[in-house]
């Protein structure tokens, strides 16, 4: 299960993040993940709660937002006719090639954390 990599990498990035800000706690990072990362949006979930477990960060919580994959073709434009994991060689209109664009991001696209505010000292 290569998502448990993912989620670990998507944690140190985030807790790097925080921590540029100063001391606080993450609350939610929100992450794009394409049809075509080859990335299964509920395992990374799984993985990614089991990274938080018992950190100051357990309580975070991960948002996936799918990025489906898009066909083309140059004449019809979008083929609204695919089923979401089957690809098809040709338009079904017109019989061109299709082409394939996006569905391939990976990306952390939002990082919610609560700052801690700073120990007052009493001298």
């Amino acid at each position: 299960m290569h998502e448990m990599g993912i989620a670990i990498e998507i944690y140190r990035t985030s807790r790097e993040a925080v921590l540029g800000h100063g001391p606080g706690r993450i609350e939610r990072v929100r992450v794009a993940v394409g049809e075509l990362a080859a990335v299964e949006p509920d395992l990374l979930s799984f993985a990614w709660e089991a990274v938080v477990a018992g950190s100051a960060d357990s309580e975070a919580a991960l948002e996936v937002d799918w990025r489906p994959a898009r066909q083309l073709c140059s004449t019809c434009g979008e083929v609204a006719e695919r089923a979401s994991g089957s690809w098809l060689r040709l338009c079904p209109r017109c019989e061109q090639p299709l082409a394939v664009e996006g569905g391939d991001e990976l990306d952390i696209l939002e990082i919610v954390y609560e700052a801690e505010e700073p120990a007052v000292r009493e001298a």
